[in-house]
């Protein structure tokens, strides 16, 4: 639906703002995360929805509580 897709395009602004405040480049995030790096960007242009367990692993490695990123996603709308 569309408000889904907008829901993937958020996430994924959020994502790489965030990544971009902490200077590090997808593939280090990927390899912290231990995911590939083709997939954070999938997910920074919302053409991937994450994992509830995802949301968690690139928080913690954003310095982020999982909740912080789902309430930036939420006002960013």
């Amino acid at each position: 639906s569309r408000e889904e897709k907008s829901l993937h395009i958020t996430f994924g602004k959020v994502l790489r703002k965030r990544r971009n405040q902490t200077g590090i480049s997808q593939e280090k995030l990927a390899l912290a995360c231990d995911l590939d790096r083709t997939y954070i960007s999938l997910l920074e242009r919302g053409l991937r929805q994450p994992s509830l367990t995802t949301i968690f692993i690139l928080a913690n490695q954003l310095s982020l509580s999982p909740s912080a990123i789902i309430k930036e996603v939420e006002d960013f709308r």
